[in-house]
């Protein structure tokens, strides 16, 4: 019986696989949400993203963590 063997992947590897997805998933997601009130925008706390949100600015404020300008994150 052959058996297919793979090679594990790097992290870094990983990394630029999955950011670009991650990336227009977000920005979708985004999109979305604004569509549905584009008089305002905001997120509900029982929202996934309002928690992702709310560690990032807790990881910001306590120096663990480098956010990007928005053109480095959309390349405009």
């Amino acid at each position: 019986m052959a058996q297919n063997h793979q090679e594990p992947i790097k992290s870094e590897d990983l990394s630029k696989i999955l950011e670009p997805l991650i990336r227009r998933v977000v920005r979708e997601e985004l999109t979305r949400i604004y569509q549905r009130q584009s008089n305002i925008f905001s997120l509900d706390p029982g929202m996934p993203i309002y928690k992702d949100m709310q560690e990032l600015k807790n990881k910001k404020a306590k120096d663990k963590i480098k956010l990007h300008t928005h053109e480095e994150v959309w390349c405009e």
